[in-house]
């Protein structure tokens, strides 16, 4: 089927008991055991109908094997990173969340996971970071917040010739946009939080892996670690899934309308956003993806002019995350990448003027008009 149905039909459309149109909540921390031998569930932590319902929604839409349903973005990635062992390496994406970076270079380095960031557009650097304790390469593309690109089907390659595990974020494409487990790539994770719910109303993640073996060991780490998603929150992310084709062509229409517009404004230092045509590794992008998405960001003249800009512009909400149907500003140096220290930052481009905004739904005239007059004297 094509994607726009398959958003509508993935995994279980209608509850198997009733018929009825969607899987309902099923609100049970535990499940009879009498016999045992014939029921698929014993313990909510381990599986339950309705968050199922949504790990078949999400391995179908991003070509895999088995999908998993995890309490947050970071509950997925970290997750993810459990199947790795003290002294193993990887090699990251220089530019990856705050979050990510966080979870990394402390909690994770404590029991001995080491990690090499580096500018994974370069596919030099990638192969040259790594070591012989290396044993899997992570990276985010299109990159939050400089939305860099990276060349999938290379990365995928590489690892594959160097028998490494290869993980993306996907958050900010998805896979209406973009699927890399069809470039190759081993596991895909995602903030469900953001697109894919859709509505700012549920905190969530998702990861789904190419095989199954390796989905195999991944469910060990779930049920084991425990991070799961709740049963409400899995109905809220199955009924966002439904709209997301939707969502995501106006919220890019938006995007790319207000990507033009503002980089004509003598404030800016630089827009950054997939779509336009100076925007570097566009045509990679183009080659691996069907759109730029709906994020932009974009460096103000000053940082006293970020301030300010904040405080100005009222039709947005500003805030931390992206991806609902309201648009939301964010201030990278201070929200999504407060866990970088300045001088990391500093490095990867990540500067005090540095907006970052995910548009919604609004009006993209009305958007423009609010931006507009946010920026003027």
């Amino acid at each position: 089927m094509d994607f726009k149905s398959r958003l509508i039909h993935a995994g279980s459309d209608r509850d198997p008991f009733t018929g009825a149109a969607g899987v309902p909540l099923y609100l049970a921390s535990t499940f009879d055991q009498r016999n045992a031998q014939s029921r698929k569930h014993d313990y909510t932590r381990s599986g339950n109908p309705t968050r199922d319902a949504l790990e078949a929604a999400v391995a179908d839409l991003e070509g895999g094997s088995v999908g998993l349903a995890f309490a947050s973005g970071m509950a997925a990635t970290s997750s993810v990173l459990m199947l790795f062992e003290p002294g193993d390496h990887l090699v990251v994406s220089e530019d990856v969340y705050g979050g990510t970076f966080r979870v990394m270079t402390t909690l994770l380095r404590r029991w001995g996971l080491q990690t090499s960031f580096v500018d994974s557009t370069d596919a030099q650097a990638l192969e040259k970071a790594i070591t012989p304790s290396t044993r899997g390469i992570f990276v985010e593309t299109p990159s939050n917040p400089l939305l860099k690109i990276t060349d999938l089907a290379a990365v995928a390659a590489l690892a594959g010739e160097r028998e490494l595990i290869s993980m993306v974020d996907n958050t900010f494409a998805t896979p209406y946009f973009q699927r890399p487990l069809e470039l190759g790539f081993d596991i895909v994770v995602h903030s469900a939080t953001k697109f894919l719910n859709g509505h700012s109303d549920v905190l969530a993640g998702l990861a789904v892996t190419r095989n199954k073996e390796l989905g195999k060991k991944l469910r060990f780490v779930q049920n084991a670690f425990g991070a799961v998603l709740g049963v409400q929150d899995s109905w809220l992310v199955l009924r966002g899934l439904k709209t997301l084709a939707v969502r995501m062509e106006a919220s890019q229409t938006g995007a790319s309308y207000l990507a033009e517009k503002l980089s004509t404004l003598p404030q800016m230092r630089q827009v950054y956003y997939p779509g336009l045509a100076a925007h570097p590794g566009r045509d990679v992008h183009e080659r691996q993806a069907s759109g730029p998405g709906a994020v932009i960001s974009f460096e103000l003249a000053s940082t006293e002019l970020a301030r300010r800009f904040l405080q100005r512009c009222t039709l947005p909400l500003v805030a931390v995350s992206l991806g609902g149907v309201e648009s939301i500003l964010s201030h990278p140096a201070t929200m999504s990448h407060a866990a970088m220290p300045p001088d990391v930052r500093k490095e990867r481009g990540i500067s005090d003027a540095l907006i970052r905004l995910s548009v919604g739904l609004e009006s993209p005239d009305d958007l423009w008009e609010n931006i507009r007059q946010a920026l003027d004297d």
